[in-house]
């Protein structure tokens, strides 16, 4: 706890304390109180500029430098680029080739003449091995975007605003992709509130946690769906997984097609703007039942790009 509110110390110029918000609609329909945590209305519209930046401002002035590299579908690339800037550094940014214009363009804004793009590969595990490759090269440092103590710990800072805006929470349900958000924001909300079922909400299409605890580790899967951009992983951390696997009550497997209409519901009902991998989280509340009626739900929106 005393780690985490250091780091939510350090970002707090940084990043924005998004709001918890009760929604009226989700909770009339589950009979539950569930509550958003507004990741989406973040400064790079999602919470891993929080990561980005509290691991790169612990490098040392000598790695800082040499220039930093990362690998990314798009809103790990958009805190990287942010926080590239806010630093002064050199960094540079590979993404898969498919990546949305949207998110190219946004990572150039926020980056500016601090960051350059390389596009390559067809998913982030493709144009992961590339960046690690040219890190290694170019004498660089990797900035993991969920794989990473110091990554782990500011993504954390979401759990600990969530701590401090709801007194009870009974549950909370996180989407899962490599696991970083779940593991910093999992352990800290244990550590504070030992009774908060924590519930990981995955794409039925990119199973990686649900594999890995069957395994008992983290394994590799041969193909994904990549419609869930921002969750479409094929491994898991290893330090995410052992981190994850301590707090997991229960990892729930959602279709993307659930997912599509949870995010066409959001925006006609609350005109909340959610991208595929920021709906995960309410689309797994279907698939919770009976279990939550009358509960303190928390759900977090991860993201809007």
């Amino acid at each position: 706890l005393d780690t985490v509110r250091a780091a939510s110390q350090h970002l707090k110029t940084i990043v924005l304390k998004t709001p918890l918000q009760l929604n009226t609609a989700l909770s009339r329909q589950f009979g539950a109180n569930i509550y958003l945590k507004r990741e989406d209305l973040q400064v790079v519209r999602s919470y891993k500029l929080r990561g980005a930046y509290n691991m790169m401002s612990s490098l040392p002035e000598e790695k800082l430098k040499c220039g930093v590299v990362c690998a990314s579908a798009g809103n790990h690339a958009q805190g990287f680029a942010f926080s590239c800037k806010a630093l002064n550094i050199k960094g540079t940014i590979f993404m898969p080739s498919i990546t949305p214009k949207q998110k190219i363009t946004q990572t150039k804004m926020f980056g500016e003449d601090n960051i350059e793009i390389i596009l390559t590969g067809d998913t982030y595990d493709d144009c992961a091995n590339a960046a690690k490759k040219f890190t290694v090269e170019n004498n660089m440092t990797f900035v993991h975007p969920f794989d990473d103590e110091k990554v782990i710990e500011g993504q954390a800072t979401v759990g600990l605003e969530i701590y401090e805006q709801l007194e009870k929470i009974d549950y909370l349900v996180v989407p899962i992709g490599g696991g970083g958000l779940c593991a910093g924001v999992g352990n800290l909300i244990k550590s504070v509130s030992p009774q908060t079922k924590i519930i990981g909400s995955e794409p039925l299409g990119a199973p990686s946690m649900t594999e890995a605890l069957k395994a008992g580790c983290p394994v590799e899967l041969t193909s994904i769906d990549r419609f869930v951009d921002g969750a479409a992983v094929k491994r898991v951390g290893d330090i995410t997984f052992a981190k994850c696997k301590a707090v997991l009550d229960e990892v729930i497997l959602v279709p993307e097609g659930k997912i599509c209409t949870t995010i066409l519901e959001l925006y006609n009902k609350d005109a909340i703007v959610a991208e595929p991998a920021g709906a995960l989280s309410i689309a797994a509340l279907s698939f919770l039942g009976e279990k939550i009626k009358g509960k303190n739900v928390v759900c977090i929106i991860s993201g809007s790009n």
